[in-house]
């Protein structure tokens, strides 16, 4: 073999190895005024929805990341073998947790949805802030008037 058909052999077998390299080991970096710039775009989705949009940034094998923009509350949910963190990125919510789900209804095995949370407990959450709450506990983001958050969201798999 020529020294030319051994370099591109070579180069060929770097390209096939680099991609794999890198899927072993990522590192995601999100600032701020990136996630902001994707909420202004899920800001004009909201409008043509129900008032909230979000975006998968990326699946992991045991936790997922997720941006989250809402000018409207949202339904009442507890994920069983989920964690739920909340970072607010900007404007302003209350989280209501604990309680009761009202209206509950199973939506896929370990997720449980519901109208609202009868009997929670209520927590003001605005930029900066980060809440945790725990698998199992029910939770709720209430959005006034018309006010609106977004949030990073990561959702980890807790296991027993």
């Amino acid at each position: 073999m020529d020294n030319l058909a051994k370099e591109l052999l070579k180069d060929i077998a770097l390209e096939e190895i680099a991609p794999k390299v890198q899927k072993r080991a990522p590192v995601d970096h999100w600032p701020p005024a990136i996630l902001l710039e994707r909420a202004a775009y899920l800001k004009k989705m909201a409008r043509f929805g129900d008032g909230s949009a979000s975006e998968t940034l990326r699946e992991y094998p045991r936790h997922i990341a997720i941006l989250s923009f809402r000018s409207r509350d949202s339904e009442a949910v507890m994920y069983q073998d989920f964690a739920v963190l909340f970072f607010v990125l900007a404007g302003f919510a209350t989280l209501v947790t604990g309680g009761t789900l009202t209206r509950a209804r199973i939506v896929e095995p370990g997720v449980s949805r519901g109208d609202s949370i009868e009997a929670g407990n209520r927590q003001e959450l605005k930029a900066g802030e980060i809440a945790h709450v725990p698998a199992g506990l029910p939770h709720q983001i209430l959005v006034a008037g018309e006010k609106t958050v977004t949030c990073f969201v990561m959702k980890i798999q807790e296991v027993g």
